[in-house]
C-alpha cells in the first residue's frame, strides 16, 4: 500500500488550495514545501482578484477561467475561514483604472471598448466622479474606469488560513522538506525521494512548486513543461493614521496600489525578465513610488514596511498548466504567471477532479506543449 494517495510538491497558494480540496474528498494527502508554507512567491503577491481589469484580447479562455474563479471567491473564502478559524483577508472593494495624461486616457478608451465588446462589467467615469469615490486622487486625473466586481485579498492571510485548513482536513503539511527527485517506474509516478535517501510513495503527484517546478529531478525531459521566471518588485506600506487614504484597488499603466482595509497597502509591481534574480533595486522602488504618487499624492506620507521581489511562473502563452501530462499520475498545477491568487479556487477544484479522472480544457492542459514539440520534430 502506498504511503499516500497524493503527494503535492509546493506549499504556496495553489498547492495548499489543491491539497485542501483533495483532503475534503477523503484522499490521503501530503504537502511538501521546501520553505515555509505560503512563504515563496505567494507571499510576495499583491492579491488582486481582478480578471476584468486584467483582461487582454486573445486570452478569452483565460478570461473565462478568471471570471469563474473570481465568482467562486466569496464561497471559497467562507469555506476556508470556517475550516481554519482565521480571517483570509478578502476585501470586496472594486477597482479603479486611472489615466494621468491624454495618451493614457486614450488607452483607457481602448480598454473600455474591448471590455464592452466582451460584455464585461465596466463603467467609465469622469475625473470628478472618480475623485468623489476616492477623494485622495490628484486633481490632474484625466479619466477613469470602474470595475465593481474586481476585488482583492491579502495572500499572506489566505495562505495562513489554507495551511490551517489543510491540516484540519486531515492532510499532512511538511515544511522545510525539499524533494530530491520524482520517482517514476514503469512509465508511471511512484512517489518522491529526499536528499537523505528516504522516499514517500503515492500513485498521484501534483507539481505546484511555481517557477521551481522545472527544477524537479526525475521528470523525463519530454514530460516537462516550459516555465520562465518573471521578476516583480513590490513595496509594502502602512498609514500611521489608519485606513482611509484609498478604499479601492488603484491601477495606472505602470503601477497599482492595493488596500488591505486596515491602513496597509501593497504597491507594485515591476515586470522584469531577469531569470532567478530576486534583488530589490532602488530604481524600481523609486519608479513605483513616483508613478503612484502622481495620482495618489498621499502615498508619499506612508511608512515603508517592506521591500521585496518575487518570481512569477510564466509559460510561453502565459496561461496556466493544469492537469495530467504524458506520465500517468504526474499532474501539473503551475505556470499561473500573474494570476495565481485569482485562479487558486478554480485550480484547486480542477486538480482535485483531475486526480479522480476528470478532464481539463485543452487550453490549460500540459499536453498542449507536448503537441507543439511533436509538431516541431
Amino acid at each position: 500500500m502506498s504511503d499516500f494517495d497524493v503527494i503535492v510538491v509546493g506549499g504556496g497558494v495553489i498547492g495548499l488550495a489543491a491539497a485542501w480540496r483533495m483532503a475534503q474528498r477523503d484522499l490521503r494527502v501530503v504537502v511538501l514545501e521546501r520553505g515555509e508554507p505560503g512563504g515563496g512567491t505567494s507571499s510576495i503577491a499583491a492579491g488582486m482578484v481582478a480578471p476584468i481589469a486584467e483582461a487582454d484580447p486573445g486570452e478569452e479562455a483565460l478570461l473565462r477561467l478568471g471570471i469563474s474563479s473570481a465568482q467562486a471567491y466569496p464561497r471559497f473564502v467562507a469555506d476556508v475561514e470556517a475550516a481554519s478559524g482565521l480571517d483570509a483577508g478578502y476585501l470586496r472593494c472594486g477597482t479603479l483604472a486611472v489615466a494621468r495624461d491624454r495618451d493614457e486616457a486614450e488607452e483607457l478608451e481602448h480598454q473600455l471598448a474591448i471590455r464592452e465588446r466582451l460584455g464585461l462589467d465596466v463603467k467609465p467615469l469622469r475625473p470628478s466622479q472618480a475623485r468623489a469615490l476616492e477623494p485622495a486622487l490628484a486633481p490632474t486625473l484625466r479619466k477613469a474606469l470602474q470595475f465593481p466586481e474586481d476585488h482583492a485579498i491579502d495572500p499572506r492571510c489566505l495562505t495562513a488560513a489554507l495551511a490551517q485548513a489543510v491540516t484540519a482536513a486531515g492532510a499532512q503539511l511538511r515544511a522545510h522538506t525539499g524533494v530530491s527527485a520524482v520517482e517514476i517506474a514503469r512509465g508511471a509516478v511512484r512517489g518522491v525521494t529526499f536528499p537523505g535517501g528516504e522516499r514517500l510513495t503515492a500513485p498521484h503527484l501534483v507539481v505546484a512548486a511555481g517557477v521551481w517546478s522545472v527544477a524537479l529531478a526525475g521528470i523525463p525531459e519530454q514530460a516537462g513543461i516550459p516555465l520562465r521566471p518573471v521578476k516583480g518588485q513590490i513595496v509594502r506600506l502602512h498609514d500611521p493614521a489608519g485606513p482611509g487614504l484609498l478604499t479601492r484597488v488603484l491601477r495606472i499603466p505602470t503601477a497599482y496600489v492595493v488596500p488591505r482595509g486596515d491602513g496597509r497597502y501593497a504597491l507594485g509591481a515591476t515586470m522584469e525578465e531577469r531569470g532567478f534574480d530576486t534583488t530589490v533595486t532602488a530604481g524600481a522602488v523609486f519608479e513605483l513610488l513616483r508613478d503612484a504618487g502622481e495620482l495618489l499624492p498621499g502615498i508619499s506620507e506612508l511608512v515603508i514596511d517592506e521591500l521585496s521581489a518575487g518570481l512569477r511562473p510564466g509559460t510561453p502563452d502565459n496561461a496556466p498548466v493544469i492537469g495530467t501530462g504524458t506520465v500517468p499520475g504526474l499532474h501539473w498545477a503551475a505556470g499561473h504567471y500573474r494570476h495565481g491568487i485569482l485562479l487558486a479556487p478554480l485550480t484547486a477544484e480542477m486538480v482535485a477532479g483531475v486526480v479522480e479522472g476528470a478532464p481539463v480544457p485543452e487550453e490549460f492542459s500540459p499536453l498542449r506543449f507536448a503537441r507543439v514539440e511533436a509538431t516541431v520534430r
